[in-house]
C-alpha cells in the first residue's frame, strides 16, 4: 500500500481518512489550522464573549477528534464540521436561553408563534434597527438563531442547510419562516 504524503495541500477527505487510520493528533492539527478560525467566529456569534468562544472552540475540536470516525463523507467535511459546530453551540447556549425567554415570550405567545408562520420578506429583517435586532437575537431560541445564521450570515443555500441539518427542503423553509417570525415577535416586544 502506497504511503500518502500529507501536507497543507492534502484534501480534507484524504486527511480525514488518514486521521481515522492513524489516530494522529499531528494530522488532526492540520484540520485545526484550517478550520479553527471559522469555528471560533461561529462560536463568538453565539456567545459574544471571546474567552467563552475560545473555550467552546477548544471543546468542539476535542469532541471532533473523538468523533471524527462518525464522518461518513456524505457531504463536504466543512459542511459536516459547521453542522457539528452549530449543534455544539446550540446545546451550549440552550440553558441561558431557557432562563431568558420567560422574560420576553409567554407560553401563549410561543404557542401562537409555533402555529402561524407568516411569510416575512427578507427586506423586513434587513430594515430593522441594528442594536435592537442584535438584542432580539440574544433572546431568540438557539435553534432558530442558528438557522438564521446559516442562511443570512454564512450565505448557505437551502440545499446546504438541508445537508447540514439533515432535513427536507420544506422543513428548512418552515424553520426559516418560523425563526423569522419569532425574531420579529421578540423585536416588537423589546
Amino acid at each position: 500500500m502506497e504511503e500518502l504524503q500529507i501536507d497543507n495541500s492534502t484534501s480534507d477527505a484524504d486527511l480525514i481518512v488518514e486521521i481515522i487510520r492513524t489516530n494522529s493528533s499531528e494530522l488532526f492539527a492540520i484540520i485545526y489550522d484550517r478550520y479553527s478560525e471559522v469555528v471560533y467566529h461561529k462560536c463568538l456569534s453565539f456567545v459574544k464573549n471571546k474567552e467563552e468562544a475560545q473555550d467552546i472552540t477548544h471543546d468542539i475540536f476535542v469532541k471532533l477528534f473523538l468523533k471524527i470516525r462518525t464522518f461518513k463523507n456524505q457531504s463536504k467535511f466543512s459542511t459536516w464540521l459547521y453542522s457539528f459546530t452549530y449543534n455544539h453551540c446550540v446545546n451550549h447556549v440552550q440553558r441561558d436561553y431557557n432562563k431568558r425567554k420567560d422574560r420576553f415570550i409567554d407560553a401563549d405567545d410561543e404557542n401562537q408563534l409555533n402555529q402561524v408562520y407568516e411569510e416575512i420578506d427578507d427586506k423586513d429583517i434587513f430594515d430593522l434597527n441594528h442594536e435592537k435586532f442584535l438584542n432580539s437575537l440574544e433572546v431568540l431560541d438557539p435553534n432558530d438563531k442558528s438557522i438564521l445564521f446559516m442562511k443570512y450570515q454564512d450565505d448557505m443555500t437551502i440545499e446546504d442547510i438541508q445537508m447540514a441539518l439533515d432535513l427536507g427542503k420544506s422543513a428548512v423553509k418552515m424553520r426559516l419562516s418560523r425563526a423569522k417570525s419569532k425574531l420579529l415577535q421578540i423585536y416588537k416586544q423589546l
